[in-house]
């Protein structure tokens, strides 16, 4: 165990270093200046980012991933259909209600929203496309098609909402589709995916490993574009304290809170994982041990990584927003990309999702192209976001052609890359996203537009970030397709001119 930890703590240090450093080179710039408390607690945080994300995905190899595929697996094998889609639902929407990501969101909208409404909304909106999820599986439906039919019911509803007047939603409803994948459910959902997968698909269809996540996120946009719908008012944003002194003072207190949404998070996934051990799986105890050891470091790692991002990296995000904002704007879109480029790669979600993709794919797809793939991604989603804040233009004008030459994409490449590229749009907007690009996003808004465009301009950066990977890393399937072309047209011909020689000479 201890060889796995030190291992994972290269891991972690390898991916906080860039993004550490490029905050820490900045500073030595008259582009950005801090205090030495601000660069003291935020190098700390830094150091605990280390280690809570080491214990998170340790607890993640050999308990969060292991507990989804043998409910999966376990569920699926009974051959109670009707169980696994009530499981399933039930699941997803207590998983989702208490996604520490969720919350955040709840509160900004807490004013006109009632945070209740929208959290069991978005809930019942992820159990429903779980559900939706296995049923694809059973009935052998292309990713594809669903995909395509899902969000073109998605943007017929964002016309309505734009008929209402309520346009302020739409940046809400798009961002939420991110937040509630985040580092609890991300895990859990993608090994349920591969269980019930191996239990009830074809199993030399690896599409069917991928795809959860991707279903999953649509439930909540299309559950949030509802209430708007239905509103009567704009939602209306109150920009919170981020200065660091504020983050230091209720420290404690906001150790607890991170503590009791990880204990709400976790909670439903072992208890029920424990219930259908009692019932239906009887796995060995040694299994059982080490799964439990588990559930332990996963929890620790969580709440240090957490709370190492909202007590160090907020307020240096949004400080570093406000200050770049006032120098030239191609150096800020420059700066924007380099961060969206380096952050992903500490978002700890990401490398679970990485290693799976390796090993479903047999290796064909390796970790380091996709690192690459979803790092250009977000760098690129990052530096739209920030120029979309310097033009003060909707985000449909992203979104809409976005989306478009995703799916379009998603008929010309093999299916296993479209499955793991809308998986990757969920999994690439994580806490790191929301709790340290969102502020610096947010710090940018307030200084080019004023507090009252927070809403609309810097809000839907979650879901660019959650966006760009699909054309990135489907681009990746286009170019293994047409390097296969390629391959077997020079393949062809050197056949062909073997065998004109062979006439030739026999003649």
């Amino acid at each position: 165990m201890l060889k796995a930890l030190l291992k994972k703590l290269s891991e972690a240090t390898v991916s906080v270093l860039p993004v550490t450093a490029i905050v820490v080179l900045l500073n030595c710039t008259p582009l950005v200046s801090f205090s030495w408390t601000e660069t003291i607690v935020f190098t700390c945080s830094a150091l605990a980012l280390i280690l809570g994300m080491s214990l998170f995905n340790l607890g993640a190899d050999i308990a969060m991933t292991p507990m989804g595929e043998q409910i999966g697996s376990g569920l699926s094998k009974t051959g109670k259909f009707k169980t696994l889609l009530l499981i399933c639902f039930i699941m997803g929407v207590f998983i989702t209600i208490a996604e520490p990501d969720l919350s955040v969101l709840a509160s900004q909208v807490k004013d006109v929203l009632n945070s209740t409404a929208l959290t069991v909304s978005i809930g019942v909106g992820v159990g429903i496309f779980l559900v939706l999820s296995v049923l694809k599986i059973v009935f052998r439906v292309h990713l594809s098609a669903m995909l395509t039919f899902f969000y073109m019911l998605l943007f017929a509803l964002v016309s309505v909402v734009l008929i209402r007047g309520n346009e302020s939603f739409l940046p809400l409803a798009f961002d939420s589709g991110g937040v509630t994948t985040g580092p609890i459910t991300v895990p859990f959902i993608m090994a349920l995916g591969v269980g019930v997968a191996a239990a009830l698909g074809d199993k030399r269809d690896r599409e069917n490993s991928f795809g959860f996540i991707a279903l999953c996120s649509i439930g909540p946009i299309i559950a949030v574009m509802f209430l708007g719908i239905f509103a009567n008012g704009e939602v209306q944003y109150a920009l919170p304290d981020y200065s660091m002194d504020s983050h230091l003072g209720s420290l404690a207190t906001k150790l607890l809170h991170t503590v009791q949404e990880v204990c709400l998070a976790l909670g439903p996934i072992v208890i029920f994982f424990f219930v259908l051990q009692a019932i239906f799986m009887r796995l060995p105890k040694k299994r059982l041990r080490q799964i439990i050891v588990g559930i332990f470091y996963t929890f620790f790692g969580l709440v240090i990584f957490l709370t190492a991002v909202s007590v160090g990296f907020m307020p240096i995000g949004y400080k570093m927003g406000t200050q770049l904002a006032e120098h030239n704007s191609v150096l800020l879109v420059a700066i924007a990309f380099l961060l969206g480029f380096t952050v992903v790669l500490a978002e700890p979600a990401i490398h679970v999702l990485n290693k799976q993709v390796e090993t479903v794919s047999g290796g064909s797809i390796s970790k380091r192209s996709m690192l690459v793939a979803l790092s250009i991604g977000v760098g690129v989603s990052i530096a739209l976001s920030v120029i979309r804040i310097i033009c003060d233009f909707s985000i449909l004008y992203y979104m809409i052609p976005g989306y478009f030459i995703s799916l379009g994409l998603s008929f010309f490449v093999p299916r296993l890359y479209t499955a793991i590229a809308f998986d990757s749009g969920g999994v690439a907007s994580g806490p790191l996203t929301s709790t340290f690009i969102l502020p610096f996003v947010v710090g940018v808004c307030f200084v080019l537009q004023g507090e009252s465009k927070i809403l609309m301009d810097a809000f839907g950066l979650v879901a660019m970030v959650a966006m760009t990977p699909l054309i990135t890393i489907q681009s990746l399937g286009f170019k293994a397709v047409v390097t296969k072309h390629v391959k077997e047209k020079i393949a062809m011909k050197r056949i062909l001119d073997a065998d004109d020689e062979q006439i030739i000479n026999f003649m």
